[in-house]
């Protein structure tokens, strides 16, 4: 009988240990990878940045806190929003914002 408690406990205590170190990491791993990434340039796409200057096809964007040079075969104003579709070295793609009618 304590032979079998014994037992019992050894294996509660190994089962856990499996599951704390070795199930609960990887589930972790496997859903981290579905999110969309917070920081760097993969970060920038799909945000909406304000349109600061403007000429022609380039121009300077205000983005989380820094202004970056964008182009666009798209002409923007001065306060305009845009999308960010595409990062190039140092250079952000940008599109119009589309405004949603209520």
């Amino acid at each position: 009988m304590v032979l079998k408690v014994f037992l019992f406990i050894v294996f509660a205590y190994l089962l856990f240990e499996l599951i704390e170190h070795v199930v609960i990491p990887l589930l972790g791993l496997i859903l981290n990878k579905k999110r969309r990434p917070l920081t760097g340039s993969s970060g920038l796409i799909g945000e909406v940045a304000e349109v600061k200057e403007w000429d022609n096809t380039e121009g300077k964007v205000f983005i989380h806190g820094e202004l970056w040079r964008a182009t666009s075969e798209n002409q923007f104003s001065p306060g305009d929003k845009a999308v960010v579709q595409n990062v190039q070295g140092l250079t952000l793609r940008v599109e119009p914002q589309k405004q949603i009618d209520l």
